[in-house]
């Protein structure tokens, strides 16, 4: 992976920024909007800038504790409850200590849960409205809220029992997971992937509180030098002078028609009138379900995709995402586009159910295909972000190679599903020429070559990339 040209790696003298003092309010004061989209949301916002847009409520919150300070922290933390953090529970810390929720400053007190659930949005003390459609909760049960009693602090540790951060301030209330998931996901069907993996089984008590962590999250798998973090993307952006950028969420490995949509997205920018648009490739790293390719696999195969040029090592920036996947389609697409805000991106390519799934017990998509995108150009919170929608990419029979839909000679294209190209992947078939990159291809067959066979109808295990 050092190998990989786009990727602009975390450097081990970056010190996080110092956290003096949680203050009581919850959110970082704005500041006034520098770049508005137009109403169609699709449209050239007037006038060029070459400034990175704006954090969420104007300041990038990071909530890391200074090292001056980390000896009276862990001398605090060694007389505080202690709750024990899943490994879920540690990427949603890793996401708030960086920022990407900004302007959040913690797990969410009930007021900012209600809003979420309710409104897909924050409201801030001047009346502004900021994005904010998934909750972002650190469940308890009835033994851990005993145990923390009245207690206004509590320490936060790993699986390890190793310190990772202080939450003080602390509230605690009811866990309706009923309505949590009705209201993220439209449907209580059993079956969703995250719901099963942490919410059936969690506490029936949320805590929320500001956050400050002593101990700055680390994975320890060989991929920690690209996590960048909002602060890093937005230097490296400068660094390069990007007018603009343009993020692309994505939970797959890339085949052509992915390079194509970012690559004619680039191209319409630059016709736009910007000089230098540059692209944030920029994998989910966090919980995915189980029959997911893995991050380790889909991080060498997008290695792959830059080495054979399909992208533009000078033009794209690749980093991972810490972020836990929902696979709550419109809900969570909101989320995807928000956090990228926070990393200085003001263009946002949205493509087909973004973020959706199949339905866990009908056979039938769970979200309507285009209700993503639509939902995006109207979100509460997200006025400032130009949304971009995918145009329809499909293989041409005719030139052999990725092209976008033409519906007047439909018989020459052919839809390779993610589907189909699994089993295709799976079964030691090759693709059409063009569809994607060889050397992408065979990382792909690498990966269901490596999976260790399970027993009792249990997903196999991959070797690590």
């Amino acid at each position: 992976m050092a190998t990989m040209a786009s990727l602009h790696l975390k450097t081990p003298t970056h010190l996080p920024h110092s956290l003096s003092k949680l203050p009581r309010i919850h959110f970082a004061p704005p500041v006034n909007l520098r770049l508005r989209a137009s109403s169609a949301r699709t449209a050239f916002a007037a006038g060029i800038s070459a400034s990175l847009i704006d954090p969420d409520g104007g300041k990038l919150v990071e909530l890391f504790v200074n090292e001056s300070e980390k000896e009276s922290k862990l001398n605090q933390a060694a007389g505080l409850p202690r709750i024990r953090l899943s490994e879920i529970d540690l990427q949603w810390v890793h996401v708030l200590s960086e920022g990407w929720a900004s302007p959040l400053k913690g797990f969410m007190r009930e007021s900012e849960f209600l809003q979420t659930l309710h409104f897909n949005s924050l409201r801030l003390e001047n009346g502004s409205v900021v994005n904010m459609s998934v909750p972002i909760v650190l469940a308890i049960d009835d033994a851990q809220k005993n145990r923390v009693g009245s207690s206004a602090s509590v320490a936060l540790v790993d699986q390890n029992d190793d310190l990772v951060a202080i939450l003080s301030d602390i509230e605690i209330y009811k866990h309706n997971k009923e309505e949590r998931i009705a209201r993220t996901w439209g449907t209580t069907a059993p079956g969703l992937p995250y719901v099963e993996e942490t919410i059936t089984g969690a506490g029936n008590w949320l805590i929320g509180g500001d956050l400050a962590v002593v101990n700055p999250v680390n994975y320890n798998d060989g991929l920690d030098r690209f996590r960048l973090s909002p602060a890093q993307l937005r230097d490296e952006f400068e660094r390069r002078n990007a007018d603009a950028v343009f993020a692309f969420q994505l939970r797959n490995p890339v085949h052509n028609g992915h390079a194509l949509l970012m690559t004619d997205t680039r191209k319409r920018l630059l016709d736009m009138g910007y000089k230098n648009p540059v692209l944030l490739l920029h994998p989910l790293g966090g919980y995915t379900k189980a029959d997911d390719v893995p991050l380790s696999w889909r991080m060498k195969q997008h290695e792959k995709v830059l080495e054979d040029g399909v992208l533009d090592p000078e033009t794209t920036v690749v980093s991972i995402f810490p972020s836990p996947m929902h696979y709550a389609g419109p809900t969570e697409v909101q989320w995807h586009a928000k956090a990228r805000i926070n990393a200085g991106a003001n263009f946002y390519i949205v493509g087909r159910d973004p973020a959706g799934m199949g339905h866990p017990v009908e056979k039938r998509d769970l979200y309507d295909a285009d209700h993503g995108k639509k939902v995006l150009s109207m979100a509460p919170g997200l006025e400032r972000l130009n949304i971009l929608p995918f145009k329809v990419a499909a293989y041409d029979k005719t030139q052999s190679k990725m092209a976008f839909f033409d519906p007047s000679r439909a018989q020459d294209f052919l839809f390779i599903s993610g589907t189909k190209m699994r089993a295709l992947a799976k079964n030691r078939e090759n693709p059409p020429d063009g569809f994607m990159c060889p050397g992408g291809w065979k990382v792909l067959v690498d990966y269901y070559d490596s999976l260790v066979p399970a027993e009792n109808g249990r997903v196999p295990q991959p070797v690590a990339a």
